[in-house]
């Protein structure tokens, strides 16, 4: 079935998921921007592209498929099971209740394992696509391979906080 939210999410851009079903896409949206939000600097994964990323590494790498859609499914599961409603469908409040339990696996109880696995690989791919877009470039002010017509050591500054000094 699909969430009034699933349908929203669709209904904000062109694209049109190859994996992902309209449900299991609006969850992606929701849930890469609780990983990576808008902030003062940059935007966050909604605006980098990260939900289209993801649905593209779902089709070029089919191994990742049943890990992602068992662990959107445990997602839901969970959030019918603590809150009667898909988690697209939560208060924010509440999203964040389920996410605490899965975010950190050295405190995460046994039971919930399987969305510990599922929210570390689900926030690699949200970090990978970030930092791998022009917007997450942009973030790191990441200059790359640039021409340095003199270079006069490191920056005092930063020699400062390590503790460091030329003699």
């Amino acid at each position: 079935r699909a969430s009034t939210a699933a349908r929203r999410a669709l209904a904000a851009g062109d694209f049109t998921p190859g994996f992902f079903t309209p449900h299991e896409y609006a969850t992606v949206r929701v849930l890469a921007e609780l990983v990576i939000p808008r902030d003062p600097r940059s935007g966050g994964a909604l605006d980098a592209g990260v939900p289209e990323f993801m649905d593209f590494i779902m089709t070029d790498r089919p191994g990742h498929q049943t890990p992602m859609r068992g662990g959107l499914a445990w997602l839901d599961t969970e959030a019918e099971a603590r809150f009667g409603r898909p988690f697209v469908d939560l208060l924010d409040e509440d999203r964040r209740k389920i996410l605490d339990d899965i975010a950190w696996p050295g405190r995460a109880r046994p039971e919930f394992s399987q969305g510990v696995a599922f929210f570390n690989r689900f926030r690699d791919l949200t970090a990978s696509g970030f930092f791998s877009s022009r917007m997450g470039v942009e973030d790191l002010q990441y200059i790359g391979n640039t021409v340095v017509a003199e270079w006069d050591g490191c920056p005092p500054a930063a020699l400062e906080k390590l503790g460091v000094r030329y003699s």
